[in-house]
């Protein structure tokens, strides 16, 4: 039977999802994505959700009888490893006095190793989620029962968009660390001179009943996108000129979205672009300051301009950033959540010297066997052992020692194309180092 070894990981609680600290949603979105991945031989993963106000002994007396009810499996193997898991999650659940107030989450299983059958090694995972769990759960599957926990880091304040003008309108959605233009609409609206032959009466009358149908066409398709697709918890409304206000005005919205319009905004355009522009000057007037993609812009806004700026302090490319890191010099560490590089440090056995390499993962395989065949620079051994860090793992490391701050972006975002676009890694810095004469 395999020595079981226990992975404990907490996510500290917060009282909204979207104010987390960033490193804590990097880690539990990874954590999740991986125990999705994860396919057991037989029932032998164990998940339990454990809502608020339930006890923590009774949650234990439950498991026990659970253990009680595995004897019966015909498995060997199988039995084992579900006993094996039932027994670590009881011995975590004794670390509480008593339920977190956000209530706790624990995976626990027989993980393969990619060794072959029955080299399984059992491994826990405890969340203190950022909300309160709704649910009592307590499953033993060939996987892990992810879903709730994927939802909760959903955040469920989305906001509408709406960027009119006579010719056109966009409607888009903000929500937590992203936005999206979701549709357009063409207005057909003829421009405010008439053609010769028609009386100005006639004209105009034409003009408002074009304007009365595309007004109706719009609000229609902001009942369906606002309201049925994602039901949106308020709206803000922008464009060019006073189009904005007679749409208001006249109240063709459905009077729930007319009911929790946040603010309208003047702009240069309307449609896809307006949409746009709205989401730029949300952020320059701080409206709707809590969501995470206002304070993402803010943070490469500043980023970018120091990068540009003459004698600025923003750097960027891992090397460098590691550098200023361990020289004390950066304020703040910028990452985007898509980064793959990975610390390879390639140790000689015989004399101790030890090579640094920071490779992006798909090239990872490739360079560990090159240096690991090559001689050792210092003593020309070929005798080596090799230690693999997640980027983000190391930067918060050095991070923590240097008192620095650490944010990480959706690689999504047009900010995170930005950083992207310069190796996805940069800083900004206290102050610029003196060069070394």
């Amino acid at each position: 039977m395999c020595e079981p070894r226990l992975l404990a990981v907490n996510i500290m609680q917060s009282n909204q999802t979207s104010n987390w600290d960033s490193v804590k949603r990097y880690r539990l979105k990874k954590m999740l994505n991986q125990l999705s991945s994860i396919s057991g031989h037989g029932t032998e993963l164990v998940t339990v959700y454990i809502p608020p106000r339930r006890q923590i002994f009774d949650v234990i007396s439950q498991l026990r009888n659970e253990a009680g009810t595995a004897s019966n499996i015909k498995s060997d193997l199988t039995r084992t490893h579900v006993q094996d898991a039932l027994s670590r999650t009881v011995e975590h659940l004794k670390l509480f006095k008593e339920t977190p107030e956000n209530g706790l989450v624990i995976f626990c299983g027989a993980i393969p190793t990619g060794k072959g059958f029955g080299t399984e090694k059992i491994e826990l995972y405890s969340v203190i989620p950022p909300k309160p769990i709704q649910i009592n759960l307590y499953r033993c599957d060939d996987h892990f029962w992810t879903d709730h926990l994927k939802d909760m880091m959903k955040d469920d304040k989305i906001i509408g968009i709406l960027a009119i003008d006579t010719q056109e309108a966009g409607l888009g959605i903000l929500t937590g660390d992203r936005w999206e233009v979701i549709d357009t609409l063409t207005s057909g609206v003829a421009g405010k001179h008439r053609q010769g032959g028609q009386s100005a009466r006639r004209f105009e009358r034409l003009r408002d009943n074009e304007l009365n149908e595309y007004y109706h066409r719009i609000a229609d398709r902001s009942q369906k996108i606002f309201i049925d697709q994602f039901y949106v918890k308020g709206i803000i409304v922008g464009g060019p000129g006073p189009t904005k206000e007679n749409f208001l005005r006249e109240e063709y919205l459905d009077y729930r979205l007319q009911n929790s319009v946040i603010s309208t905004i003047d702009t240069s355009y309307s449609g896809d672009e307006g949409v746009r522009e709205i989401i730029d000057k949300v952020n320059e007037q701080g409206v709707m300051t809590e969501y995470r993609l206002m304070e993402e812009k803010r943070i490469v806004k500043k980023f970018m301009s120091e990068v540009h700026a003459t004698k600025g302090l923003g750097i960027y490319g891992i090397v460098d950033v590691v550098k200023s890191l361990k020289s004390g010099a950066v304020d703040m560490v910028i990452v985007t959540d898509d980064v793959a590089y990975v610390k390879l440090d390639v140790k000689c056995k015989r004399c101790g010297t030890t090579q640094e390499k920071f490779i992006e993962r798909h090239n990872l395989q490739r360079t560990k066997q090159e240096l690991l065949s090559k001689p050792c620079p210092s003593c020309g051994a070929i005798d080596f052992e090799s230690y693999e860090t997640d980027i983000v793992d190391y930067l918060e490391e050095l991070v923590t020692q240097s008192g620095s701050k650490f944010e990480i972006i959706s690689g999504k975002t047009e900010e995170g194309a930005q950083l992207a676009s310069i190796g996805k890694v940069g800083a900004v810095l206290r102050f610029r180092p003196i060069p070394n004469t």
